[in-house]
């Protein structure tokens, strides 16, 4: 069976970010590969951006792996704003999902406040302070 695991891109401060999600939802790195670990034919790194983040991954649970990136500058800024996809967390208990929500939401914007749902899911909805958009789930 196919499985599904985000990939989402920073401009320049991935390594912060991720930091920020491992303290919050444990796990470990599997993967961290910086722009000047780089050999590509053709391909110099700026001294700006050497030790930014080409690859990352947060190993979270048994099968849940988050990626990630910093966007190189020749490539453009995203726009934290902007419509986005969504990172749904189910968590394992009421409680965890207010510390996940809680964790999450600091520093960020809380778009719809966790709460009991009409669909019977205690659930919300924040932009974390990288402008990431998550939905925190418990059923």
């Amino acid at each position: 069976m196919a499985q599904i695991n985000p990939f989402i891109h920073f401009n320049g401060n991935a390594e912060e970010a991720f930091a920020f999600y491992k303290a919050i939802l444990g796990g470990e790195f599997t993967s961290l590969i910086r722009f000047k670990d780089m050999n590509f034919e053709n391909y110099a790194v700026s001294q700006q951006e050497a030790e930014k983040i080409m690859h990352i991954e947060l190993s979270i649970g048994k099968q849940s792996v988050l990626m990630g990136s910093d966007t190189p500058k020749e490539l453009g800024q995203h726009n934290e704003r902007e419509t986005r996809s969504k990172i749904h967390l189910r968590a394992e208990s009421k409680e965890d999902a207010e510390h996940l929500f809680n964790s999450l939401s600091n520093g960020g914007e809380i778009e719809f406040p966790l709460q009991e749902a009409p669909w019977g899911s205690y659930f919300g909805m924040l932009r974390d302070r990288f402008g990431i958009e998550w939905m925190v789930d418990f059923r």
